[in-house]
């Protein structure tokens, strides 16, 4: 099975490789150790220091450009890449990292200085921060996410422009990081603005009066990524915070849409190709009828279909975040139809990864179960891919869309 060093030269270079690697080299000596005391860790001492540790090795800074104090990513593809490697050790450390950049790219997108220079330098220091991309709310479910037939239309988070401030209230839920975040990046609404032109997006700093955040929820995995109710109560924050403008906020929407969609291809199949790789050692070792498990033809039926499974599954995300770097062939990051190339990687990725932690599980019997494999960690965590993002039925209609 490929591992993301060797995949064909044409998609990466040498220097991708090297940066691969170094990330491959962390994930194995720091986070697997760690995954036991990551579930057990209710004040995130032990995520904190892992995070640190992916902030030593430079993976905060590379997703900020230089001028900025960061350094990049070589190349998007290695970007996208890492973000498997990295679920491949947790996918909750995955999130609370990678979530601190896409909380940014609207404003490097949009190519607004104002909010770059203010915020980025302290992302780019010795000890990691947290940003926060504030989307989903109480009422509406995956209704923000619609941008094609709702348009904003049933965001319910205000942002109000008086006079050289933007004035917001509402409520944020289930955002990755929130709790924990220095800065927020929320979705809102301007009142009385139409369509597209009406969706703002607008950085607020944490500790601005007005914000407050209300108790973590309590999930079934991903502990290293905290949730919790954000809520904004007239919070002003200067007119400049806001990312685009109208019409522009919107496409950064649906860009932010895509690259998480196909981040979470390469999330969900990082942990998947982990899950597969202690599958294998553990069929090759337990022996059931005095041969391998693996060796019994059904076992190595389920097995070659994880393989299928994973390989083309990655193999499409890797073509799709390539066409993702091409606009001008293949349309905008924010056309339906990269976005319906990004939902195909993620539905694909999220269902094989589902199947895959399930049936390791079956074919473990009830060491599948137990904890200490951790197989059902993987399985509990991977499911949340799934479910994200407006989950794998409004992934399917943007799908749709895009051949209308």
């Amino acid at each position: 099975m490929l591992t993301p060093c060797e995949i064909p030269d044409i998609y990466l270079p040498v220097e991708d490789r090297l940066f691969l690697e170094t990330v491959a080299k962390f994930v194995d000596r720091v986070i697997v150790p760690a995954r036991q005391e990551i579930e057990k860790d209710t004040d995130h001492k032990v995520v904190n220091e892992i995070l640190d540790g992916l902030c030593g090795l430079g993976l905060f800074r590379a997703m900020f450009p230089s001028k900025y104090g960061g350094t990049g990513f070589p190349s998007v593809i290695s970007s996208v890449l890492a973000r498997g490697e990295v679920a491949r050790g947790d996918c909750g450390i995955y999130v609370a990292w990678s979530v601190t950049g896409w909380a940014f790219q609207p404003a490097l997108n949009a190519r607004n200085h104002t909010i770059c220079r203010t915020f980025m330098p302290d992302f780019c220091g010795d000890k990691h921060r947290n940003a926060c991309f504030a989307m989903t709310e109480p009422a509406g479910g995956c209704d923000i996410e619609n941008v094609d037939v709702l348009h904003g239309g049933t965001i319910r988070t205000k942002a109000e422009r008086k006079g050289d401030q933007w004035v917001i209230n509402g409520t944020k839920r289930f955002a990755s990081n929130s709790g924990v975040a220095d800065l927020y990046c929320v979705v809102c609404r301007v009142p009385d603005v139409a369509g597209d032109d009406g969706i703002a997006i607008i950085y607020v700093p944490a500790d601005s009066k007005g914000l407050t955040c209300g108790q973590f929820e309590n999930k079934a995995g991903m502990h290293a990524d905290r949730n919790c109710d954000v809520f904004f109560d007239n919070v002003s924050v200067p007119f400049e915070y806001r990312a685009g403008g109208p019409g522009v906020d919107a496409k950064l929407l649906r860009t932010n849409l895509t690259t998480g969609r196909l981040n979470s291809a390469a999330a969900a199949l990082g942990a998947a190709r982990g899950v597969f790789e202690r599958l294998l050692q553990y069929t090759s070792e337990r022996v059931v009828q005095g041969k391998p498990i693996r060796e019994h033809s059904i076992c190595a039926g389920i097995l070659a279909d994880m393989a299928i499974g994973i390989e083309t599954a990655f193999a499409y995300t890797l073509q799709s975040t390539y066409m993702l770097t091409q606009s001008k062939l293949y349309g905008e990051p924010s056309s339906s139809s990269q976005l319906a190339r990004a939902s195909m990687a993620k539905v694909y990725a999220t269902d094989v990864a589902n199947m895959v932690t399930n049936r390791a599980m079956e074919l473990m019997g009830s060491y599948g179960y137990m904890r200490e494999y951790e197989v059902e960690k993987t399985w509990r965590d991977v499911k949340e891919i799934q479910l994200w993002l407006g989950g794998s039925q409004l992934a399917r209609l943007d799908i749709t869309r895009a051949y209308s």
